[in-house]
Formats: C-alpha cells, structure tokens, sequence
C-alpha cells in the first residue's frame, strides 16, 4: 500500500505563526532597566482668583479711646444723607459703622418747609423756632437753617473730625448725642461753640458736662456771651 504524503504547510501559515509567537515575546518580555514609564495622569490644581481688596472697613478695625464718660472717635466723616442738616448729620466711624450724631447744647432751624407722607408737616416747628429766635418770621427762619445746614455740612466734608459721645438716644429714634470737634485755623473747636458764635443756632436741646469736665452751668454760661456778641454784631439771625 503506498504511503500517503504529509501535507504541506504553506509559507503564509509559518508567517501568521511567527508572527504571533513574536507578539506574545514583546508582551511578556521585561522592560528594561532605565526604560521610562509614561508619567501618570496628574490633576493640575486651578489656580484660585485673589480675593478682590475692598474698599470697605472692617467693622471693629478701630476701637476708641475714652475721655471722661465719652468714647473718642477720631477721623470720622461726613456721610451724605438727605435728612443732614445743621445739627444732625450721618457720620462713618473709622471701623466703618455709620451713626446719625445730634449736637449737644444746640438747635439750628429747619432749611426748608416740609411735608411728609402722612400729611403732617414742620410748619408748627418752623413758628416755634422762629418764635425763639428773636420773633422773626418762619421764612426767616428757614433762612437761617439753610445758612447753619451750608455751615456744618461744608465744614464736615473739608477734613475729618473727632466726636465725642456716650451713645445716649434721648428720643429712642437712633440718633445720638455728641459733642464734635472740628479744626478751624489749625486749632480745635466745637461745632456747637462756632454755630452760636455765628448766629446760626439756638441755645437749645440736651447739656452734658464737656470731655474736659467742664460743668453745664459754666458751659451754658460761656454759649450766652458768644450769643451775646453775636447779636452785637448783627449775626446771622441777629441782623434781622
């Protein structure tokens, strides 16, 4: 019986066979000493944005200092508001907090005629000032407030000021008490002692005994003589 050839295997077979066999070597060989491993993913962390500075104080950056009974502010500023006028005013402190001040000692006239949403009005206020003022007109009067409001506000916007208070709210309406020093021809002065020198004001309103411990009796005593030579010299209202 003859024998049956083998078969013969085709080069395309023994090509696809190395082939593989060289595929599973390069797989399974070892890396190299030295040979560099693709660095792994890193998450790259967002650089943050800088808080934006602002140009608002911090609240309790200043303390005060005490005189006496009073807290002592210095370098406080004028904050403009409708209702300032030539005895009351809005004021930034040096933290930032913002407070409405009533002077000490003095009123001045309202600086103009009034009426607000409720239907009341300040005309009953307006005759009462003029009444005491000397018994000039309500018109005059309103004159005179509008010449104190020019004064005050005018001379509280040139340069920062000191005030002095101990947070008393006679009224209960958060407005203050308080005594403020102003610097005119580089000396200090009081704001309230300047508006009766210039006839812009009453002897009005609550005392207090100043920083320096001078009395009520002897400060009133010193606001009437200034009163008096104003209205010598026809002042403010006095020239009516």
């Amino acid at each position: 019986m003859p024998v049956k050839p083998k078969p013969k295997t085709s080069w395309l077979t023994l090509l696809i066979l190395a082939a593989a066999m060289a595929l599973w070597w390069l797989d399974h060989i070892p890396p190299r000493v030295g040979t560099p491993h693709p660095p792994a993913a890193q998450t790259i962390p967002t650089r943050q944005k800088p808080p934006e500075k602002s140009n608002t104080p911090h609240p309790t950056a200043a303390a005060p200092s005490q005189e006496g009974n009073y807290e002592v502010y210095h370098g406080c500023q004028l904050v403009e508001n409708h209702s300032n006028d030539g005895d009351s005013f809005l004021v930034r402190l040096p933290g930032g907090r913002q407070e409405i001040l009533r002077l000490y000692y003095v009123d001045t006239p309202e600086s103009q005629f009034r009426r607000y949403k409720d239907g009341q009005t300040n005309h009953e206020r307006i005759r009462q000032q003029a009444a005491e003022m000397g018994g000039i007109t309500p018109e005059q009067a309103v004159e005179i407030g509008k010449q104190a409001k020019m004064f005050t506000l005018t001379l509280l916007e040139t340069s920062p000021f000191t005030i002095y208070t101990c947070w008393d709210s006679p009224f209960h309406d958060q407005r203050y008490h308080a005594f403020v020093e102003v610097i005119v021809e580089g000396k200090p002065r009081w704001l309230h002692e300047l508006l009766i020198e210039k006839g812009i004001a009453r002897i009005k309103t609550k005392p207090a005994p100043l920083p320096d411990g001078t009395t009520i009796s002897i400060h009133q005593t010193h606001l009437r003589q200034l009163q008096s030579t104003a209205r010598a010299q026809a002042r403010g209202v006095w020239k009516f």
